[in-house]
């Protein structure tokens, strides 16, 4: 494998995407430093997602890309592939039925082999979240071979969506392209979902 971008090198990052906007949707993520590492801007109309990752928000370097197998698969399967190399990197699949009650996500290497899961914090708080008030953060548990690797943990603002990302934990058991991929997915899903 070939040696990543280091924008893929930091162990925590911020993503943030504006609640407000009418059309498509922009997301920012940033490395704990303050300085921009992934700007994606999303069409908006789109029965497929195709979301990809860029250095800057000129759009210049595309690093990764987000892409449904299906039109409109309510437990869709993700690939993420390295756009640089054109190698898959893995698959995101949301689990359907599960997901509807409390987020579960599972992640997939190359090979669509399960590797992992990412999870909603809990049942209680996810019912919480969907039947009584939207204003509680959302936190999700990343685990790959049954240990946490990973923490993507919301803060409430009413203008824009936060996700902060801490793959410390990982210590080489997540490739980073795919957990980046994983959270952008989180927020894409949530703003259809407020």
């Amino acid at each position: 494998m070939a040696e990543l971008h280091a924008n893929f090198q930091h162990d925590k990052y911020d993503l943030r995407r504006k609640v407000l906007k009418l059309v498509g949707g922009a997301f920012t993520i940033n490395a704990a430093d303050g300085s921009l590492a992934f700007y994606s801007k999303m069409k908006a109309f789109k029965l497929k997602e195709d979301i990809r990752l860029y250095t800057d928000k000129e759009m210049t370097q595309e690093l990764l890309t987000i892409q449904a197998r299906q039109i409109l698969d309510f437990q869709a399967a993700y690939d993420v592939v390295d756009a640089v190399s054109g190698e898959k990197v893995g698959a995101l699949k949301r689990k359907g039925l599960k997901s509807l009650i409390q987020d579960e996500w599972i992640i997939m290497d190359k090979d669509d082999k399960e590797i992992g899961t990412i999870s909603e914090d809990s049942t209680l708080m996810a019912l919480l979240r969907r039947f009584l008030s939207n204003l509680i953060p959302q936190t999700y548990d990343v685990s790959v071979g049954g240990q946490k690797v990973a923490v993507f943990k919301g803060n409430f603002n009413p203008f824009v969506y936060k996700l902060a990302l801490d793959f410390s934990g990982a210590n080489g058991q997540l490739d980073r392209r795919l957990g980046l991929a994983a959270a952008v997915l989180l927020a894409a899903i949530e703003g259809k979902q407020n």
